[in-house]
């Protein structure tokens, strides 16, 4: 088991006043002990200097915010770099250290070091070019651009035509992004270990279109069959317009890496989305009151 001591650590933060009050505590407990980058957005909010994302050469960044802020995080890294997520967002799957617990997490990974899990990820090319297209860390999505018209497409696995169909759009997710926008849509949820990818039509016209998982070793294709407005979506964070003479493949891709912190992910799903319904529930409570 190889353990990584931190000694250059970058940070990212929301500008939110309760983010940056979590940033504030983080520092009072680690500031003499490393070296700290940030952001430039967060650099900004505390008067310090600061560096673009894409630029920072640390050990371990942390950020401070929600699944979204990691996303950005994610996407505007040039060089695989182990993040910590200190979860000030709504579930937090990706940001899994709860705020009240960031500074013991941080202290107790600055003196025992910490594990690096990786996390697959989707290389995702338009007319075989993947330059400007960033890695999808939950998934892939094509879809309308206008509600209410359908899109028309084939759906090939390497280079075998697997399903045709009417729909709204359909998801290409990784296991960590099955219980993202794929399980809201009806797809099944896979345990991050499993290499897999996960293939959700978004309310296709047709009874026998269903989720279907395949090995991520798999090249997956799309191709339109009408022209009509349509757009690639990756992590709910990078839109791009396609037309039907766009040809979109889906490869395995670069992994992502993260401070292991659960050893159990269904243990710690099941954690999540409990919260969220009982959360839920007491707001639904609330309102008839």
């Amino acid at each position: 088991m190889n353990l990584i001591q931190p000694k250059r650590i970058g940070i990212v933060c929301k500008s939110r006043a309760e983010d940056v009050f979590v940033l504030d505590k983080l520092l009072e407990s680690i500031e003499e002990r490393v070296e700290i980058t940030f952001d430039e957005a967060t650099a900004h909010k505390l008067q310090k200097r600061g560096v673009k994302i894409e630029e920072m050469n640390v050990d371990l960044l942390i950020c401070i915010g929600g699944d979204g802020t990691i996303l950005r995080t994610l996407h505007a890294l040039k060089s695989p770099t182990p993040v910590l997520g200190i979860n000030m967002g709504a579930i937090g799957f990706l940001a899994e250290v709860q705020p009240e617990n960031g500074v013991s997490t941080l202290t107790n990974l600055l003196e025992e070091g910490f594990e690096v899990e990786r996390k697959e990820r989707l290389s995702i090319a338009i007319n075989g070019k993947t330059a400007k297209v960033p890695y999808a860390m939950n998934e892939a999505v094509v879809i309308t651009s206008k509600p209410g018209k359908m899109l028309h497409f084939t759906i090939f696995l390497d280079g075998e035509e697997l399903e045709r169909l009417r729909a709204d759009g359909v998801i290409f997710a990784t296991p960590t992004g099955s219980t993202a926008y794929a399980m809201s849509a009806g797809g099944p949820i896979v345990d991050p270990k499993v290499n897999a990818t996960i293939i959700v039509p978004i309310a296709p016209f047709k009874l026998a279109a269903r989720p279907t998982v395949v090995d991520i070793n798999s090249e997956i294709s799309l191709e339109l069959l009408e022209r009509k407005d349509a757009e690639l979506v990756i992590d709910g964070q990078f839109y791009r317009a396609i037309g039907r003479e766009e040809r979109i493949s889906i490869t395995r891709g670069e992994p992502a890496l993260f401070v292991k912190v659960w050893d159990k992910h269904f243990l710690k799903l099941r954690d999540k989305l409990r919260s969220e319904e009982e959360k839920n529930a007491k707001n639904i409570g609330t309102e008839v009151e």
